[in-house]
C-alpha cells in the first residue's frame, strides 16, 4: 500500500551498495543521520522533515548499509558505516553539509567532522550517549538498569516480536502515544528479516573486533571542533544521559548543551517540532 513509509524513497548507489534516501526542500544540505539500534532507519526523522526544509534548507536523511530498505555490506564495521556518510554525500555532489546525528550517530558525525572539517559546516548531536562522560556511582539508581526491556541478542538470539518491537519504542519515549499501530508495524518490518540479520553480523564483528582505545575520548574532543555545534539530550533520556550531560557542562563550560524537557531518547519523536528550531538556530547564526 502506499503510505508515508514509500512516499519519497529513492536510491542511490556507493560502493556496488543501492542506499534509499529521500529529501525535501533546497537550500545549504542538512543531513539528517539514524541510530544503529534495531530498527532503525532514516524513517525517524519523517515528521522532522518539513520543519526543516521551510526554513530553507535541503534535508536529506538515508538508511544506513545494512539498515531499512539500503543494501546489507559484508563489511560490518563501525568504520564502514561512517565512511558510507561522506561516500553518501560525494553521490549526491553534496561538497559540505550540516550533520545531524541522533544516538549512535552522533560519534560518527563528531568524527568526520575532526577528520574533514571542509565536509562538515555543522554539528547537531541528538542524544548521543558515547559523546558524554561516563556515569559515576553517584550518577546511577538502584534498579534502573533492570527497568529496560531485555534485548533479543542477549537472550537467545532469536529476532524480536512485534511486542519486543512495541517495548524498546516505549522504553525510548516519553510520549509513548506516539507508538502508533502504523509506527509499530513498520518499526518490527526495519527490524527483522534482513535487518535482523544484519543486526546480528553487526554484534559478532564488534565482539570479535574490539575498538582500541582512543588516546582521547571523543567526549573530550568536542572542544576541537572548528564549525558552530550543539548537543541535545532529553531529561528522561536513559543511561543517567542528563546527569552526565551536566557533568559535560560542568566540565567544558563553552559547549552549547540544551537539555529537553519531556524528552527520551527518541528526540527525534519526542522533541518534534521543538529540536528543529534550534538547530536552524545554530545555521542561521
Amino acid at each position: 500500500m502506499t503510505t508515508q513509509w514509500t512516499a519519497g524513497n529513492t536510491f542511490v548507489s556507493i560502493d556496488g551498495l543501492k542506499i534509499r534516501y529521500f529529501e525535501e526542500g533546497a537550500g545549504h544540505p542538512f543531513i539528517l543521520l539514524h541510530g544503529a539500534s534495531l530498527g532503525s532507519s532514516a524513517d525517524v526523522f519523517r515528521r522532522n522533515m518539513a520543519p526543516l526544509a521551510a526554513a530553507g534548507f535541503r534535508v536529506i536523511a538515508f538508511d544506513s548499509p545494512g539498515f531499512g530498505l539500503s543494501d546489507v555490506p559484508s563489511d560490518h564495521s563501525n568504520a564502514f558505516r561512517t565512511a558510507a556518510i561522506t561516500r553518501f554525500m560525494d553521490a549526491l555532489a553534496i561538497e559540505k553539509a550540516a550533520l545531524v546525528g541522533h544516538s549512535q550517530s552522533g560519534g560518527p558525525a563528531v568524527q568526520i567532522a575532526l577528520n574533514t572539517p571542509d565536509r562538515v559546516s555543522h554539528v547537531i548531536v541528538l542524544g548521543t550517549g558515547t559523546l558524554l562522560p561516563p556515569a559515576d556511582d553517584s550518577m546511577k539508581e538502584p534498579g534502573a538498569a533492570r527497568q529496560q526491556p531485555a534485548d533479543p541478542r542477549a537472550a537467545d538470539m532469536r529476532a524480536p516480536t512485534i511486542a519486543d518491537t512495541k517495548n524498546q519504542l516505549v522504553w525510548n519515549l516519553f510520549h509513548s502515544d506516539l507508538v502508533t499501530p502504523e509506527e509499530l508495524d513498520h518499526r518490527h518490518a526495519m527490524s527483522v528479516g534482513r535487518n535482523y540479520e544484519a543486526f546480528v553480523a553487526r554484534a559478532a564483528f564488534a565482539e570479535a573486533n574490539p575498538p582500541k582505545a582512543p588516546a582521547k575520548p571523543l567526549w573530550q574532543r568536542l572542544v576541537d571542533l572548528k564549525m558552530p555545534l550543539r548537543l541535545m539530550f532529553g531529561r528522561q533520556d536513559r543511561s543517567w544521559a542528563f546527569k552526565r550531560a551536566m557533568k559535560l557542562k560542568e566540565m567544558y563550560p563553552r559547549l552549547d548543551l540544551l537539555i529537553l524537557e519531556d524528552c527520551k531518547h527518541m528526540v527525534p519523536w519526542d522533541a518534534a517540532g521543538r529540536w528543529e528550531p534550534l538547530a536552524i538556530s545554530v545555521l542561521n547564526a
